[in-house]
């Protein structure tokens, strides 16, 4: 069953924290939509395992891979051509500082704001943001319940705190519309019909925040 976003949608971006559901909301929005897809790649990250068991060790050489990484895909936005089709994105360059600050000491997250500054990339902003959000319990059972080997040593504290980092964030950022969807009660990947409501809900915005929430 295809679909289609409102044509003045040609980049959009699905954040929240980890067990959010953010990438499986971007494969299935492109699938949908039959637009591309820019998805990070933490398994291609080797310092994620060790920072998830010595986080005062690995926090600052995974947190700069993932800059790289990210700098390096979303340079490609630059490219004139590349909106020709719907573009789907499961992170922003934008929200890099907030794992930073969260992660990093004050002398390594200096550093950090050094390299960011001579790396970040000239990429347009999304025309939308769709940021899911979840309880901290919901993403500890989710985190849980995938079974990523080196997620297993993800501390329940850690998760509290990024789900905080991230309402903070998005309380203050506006470099592009916002819909804040609470993920609790939508399965995008098993209900084509959740999947119909959030893009019924796209189509109806004419706010730059608005809010999208099914009742349990």
């Amino acid at each position: 069953m295809t679909a289609k976003l409102p044509d003045k949608y040609r980049y959009v971006v699905i954040e929240g924290p980890i067990g959010a559901g953010k990438t499986s909301l971007a494969r299935v929005m492109g699938e949908r939509t039959g637009g591309a897809l820019l998805l990070e790649d933490p398994d291609a990250n080797p310092f994620l395992p060790g920072f998830y068991q010595d986080r005062a060790r690995y926090a600052l050489p995974a947190q700069l891979y993932f800059l790289f990484q990210r700098s390096t895909q979303v340079r490609a936005l630059s490219q004139p051509d590349l909106f020709a089709r719907l573009t789907v994105a499961d992170f922003m360059l934008d929200k890099d500082a907030l794992f930073a600050r969260l992660t990093l000491n004050d002398d390594e997250f200096a550093l950090y704001r050094q390299v960011y500054a001579s790396l970040k990339p000239r990429a347009p902003a999304p025309d939308l943001v769709i940021y899911l959000q979840a309880t901290p319990e919901t993403l500890i059972e989710r985190v849980r319940r995938r079974g990523v080997a080196y997620e297993r040593g993800i501390p329940d504290d850690y998760l509290v705190r990024l789900a905080e980092h991230y309402a903070r964030f998005f309380c203050q950022y506006d470099a592009a519309p916002v819909l804040t969807v609470n993920s609790e009660n939508l399965n995008f990947v098993d209900q084509p019909a959740d999947f119909d409501l959030l893009l019924g809900r796209i189509t109806a915005m004419r706010g730059p925040r608005e809010f999208f929430s099914m009742g349990g």
